[in-house]
């Protein structure tokens, strides 16, 4: 067998696994795919990536939904608000380089970190909100904002989602976790139609990626409901350091 299929295999059931927990699979998917595929347009990597991405996602939203309580009028309304978000900022692309988001998205990974880490209650307890229409109006902003970077650029963006779920939703992060499941489903699914539309999928290959990938999850999911909220802000505040060490790479030195 190709090294490079094997490692793509195990490449999609660690993304998996990660997604599942608090996303950032993307870091470990999008890059084998580079790696093997270095002539393929970008057009039909990021919707291989994605593909193989939205099966693991899906189950992992389903798998916390069945142990988890989920704000359906909170979280429904932001997916919905996230996915044409990232249709537009799919779009958007041929406007301006991505590239040019790196300073501003690494200044934000810094503050996010930094306050996660300084705030050692954070996303710990889960305190509810009393003004339902002002929550309502921030999920929608929250969706359409980062489902807007998920189309355009997309590094982060479960990251981003948790710790805005977080701060300005009151939710823990078991429950934000959950949530940046489903409105990262709804953005996937609309980056799919958009890059099926506009370029080429390996429909096989993501198809034995996403098998591995949905492998991944179910261990991810197992893992993060296992060991709750302490153990997710750990993994989370992880995954926002290597977010940080990529973009300062793709900064400063590429």
């Amino acid at each position: 067998m190709d090294l490079s299929l094997v490692l793509l295999a195990l490449g999609a059931f660690g993304a998996g696994l990660v997604d599942a927990v608090v996303g950032g699979g993307g870091l470990i998917q999008i890059p084998l795919l580079f790696s093997a595929f270095p002539q393929a347009g970008a057009a039909a990597l990021f919707g291989t990536n994605k593909l193989a991405s939205v099966v693991g996602t899906a189950s992992a939203a389903i798998q916390y939904g069945r142990r988890i309580e989920i704000p359906w009028w909170l979280v429904l309304p932001a997916a919905i608000a996230a996915a044409i978000g990232s249709w537009l900022g799919a779009r958007a692309v041929i406007l301006f380089p991505p590239t040019l988001l790196r300073p501003l998205i690494l200044l934000l990974l810094v503050g996010v970190a930094g306050y996660t880490f300084m705030r050692k209650d954070f996303g710990i307890h889960r305190r509810g909100f009393s003004d339902r229409r002002r929550a309502l109006r921030r999920a929608l902003g929250i969706g359409a904002v980062i489902g807007f970077y998920d189309g355009f650029f997309g590094p982060g963006t479960g990251s981003f989602l948790i710790f805005l779920f977080i701060r300005l939703l009151r939710m823990d992060f078991v429950h934000a976790s959950v949530a940046a499941k489903i409105v990262n489903v709804s953005t996937n699914l609309a980056a799919i139609a958009f890059f099926v539309a506009h370029g080429t999928v390996f429909w096989k290959l993501a198809a034995a990626m996403a098998v591995c990938n949905l492998l991944g999850s179910r261990v991810g999911t197992a893992l993060a409901l296992r060991h709750g909220a302490s153990f997710i802000r750990k993994a989370f505040l992880f995954v926002v350091a290597v977010l940080i060490l990529r973009f300062s790479v793709d900064t400063f030195f590429a």
